[in-house]
């Protein structure tokens, strides 16, 4: 299902941080290529690894696999409201209040996989169902106008950046060495 990439209006500068990951002009495939690829990031990592934190203050894997979770759940709803062109402004979340009450840390893996796996397939059956009138509808969120497309980008994406930091902090041994060397 080609979607055309969204205009730099349809969107707050912010999430090009997002929509800028997904290279593909079928971002609902994305979606569902992704959600293979976070459950097979996921699925082997131990109790420790799933805890850790490479600084003080950040969050653990499981935390951001919480996170992943509830910002697509808001960026889904979102979407539905603009969707079916609801004109009420929609506030913000607090992510960092989301990530520390979602509790992620002391759930089963199982548990979260199972959670983000149901999350991931509402959103791919969601906007599969969507016209191009409807994914070029917009509304405001957080007081920034942004398009439904706009928001199935920034979800694609949004998990691609996480699974790098990901990569990157906690599963690359030679990042592990430099953060406790500093």
């Amino acid at each position: 299902m080609k979607i055309a990439r969204p205009n730099p209006d349809e969107f707050a500068p912010y999430y090009d941080q997002y929509i800028s990951r997904v290279k593909s002009d079928d971002p609902v495939k994305e979606l569902s290529k992704d959600r293979k690829e976070l459950v097979k990031l996921f699925a082997p990592l131990k109790k420790k690894q799933l805890k850790y934190r490479y600084a003080t203050g950040k969050w653990s894997p499981k935390e951001i696999l919480g996170h992943i979770i509830d910002a697509e759940r808001v960026f889904c709803y979102r979407a539905m409201r603009f969707a079916r062109n609801d004109k009420t402004e929609l506030p913000g979340f607090d992510e960092n209040s989301f990530a520390t009450e979602n509790r992620a840390d002391k759930l089963k893996l199982k548990s979260l996989l199972a959670e983000y796996v149901a999350v991931r397939n509402a959103s791919i059956a969601f906007f599969k169902n969507l016209n191009e009138e409807e994914l070029m509808r917009t509304g405001v969120a957080n007081g920034k106008t942004m398009s439904v497309r706009a928001l199935l980008y920034v979800i694609a994406g949004h998990q691609k950046h996480h699974l790098g930091v990901i990569r990157e902090r906690y599963l690359n041994p030679d990042y592990k060495m430099a953060a406790t060397n500093e």
